[in-house]
């Protein structure tokens, strides 16, 4: 039997966690008509404000088709809407007054989801996992940028 490294037991935990989190989160934003990706899109816009596809791709690492894909669905859905760009190929995306709306009744959903699982971890032991987070994905940004 092998002994078990510290930092191969905190990927294991994160795979095990991962999946189920996804799969609640994908449940509670159900009752809202989305699904993880379009969340992460009003996030975005609400937190950054209008933004490009390329931007939008780039901040959830996946290809630009796919996030047209998932842009035109909040599209739709009058979730979000373009705007002039700096120049016509540019499309940049922001939420519309419905999407707003959306996203605040989504926030108080997502509010109570996250904090009923995050119960019994102090607020300063959140802090240390977000920036070891952020750790991790700028290492994994950085060594992806290098191949």
């Amino acid at each position: 039997m092998f002994p078990i490294k510290t930092f191969q037991e905190f990927f294991q935990q994160y795979l095990l966690m991962y999946r189920p989190f996804e799969s609640q989160l994908n449940q509670e934003l159900g009752k809202h008509g989305i699904h993880r990706a379009q969340w992460t899109i009003l996030y975005y816009l609400v937190n950054e404000g209008p933004s490009t596809l390329v931007e939008l791709a780039h901040y959830q690492r996946v290809e630009k088709p796919t996030m047209t894909r998932t842009v035109s669905r909040l599209e739709e859905l009058g979730y979000v809407t373009h705007i002039p760009g700096k120049d016509r190929r540019e499309k940049r995306m922001q939420l519309t007054a419905e999407g707003e709306k959306v996203y605040e009744q989504v926030r108080i959903t997502v509010d109570a989801f996250e904090q009923e699982i995050l119960n019994g971890i102090p607020e300063e032991t959140q802090r240390l996992i977000i920036d070891a987070m952020k750790t991790i994905r700028m290492n994994l940004i950085n060594k992806e940028s290098t191949k």
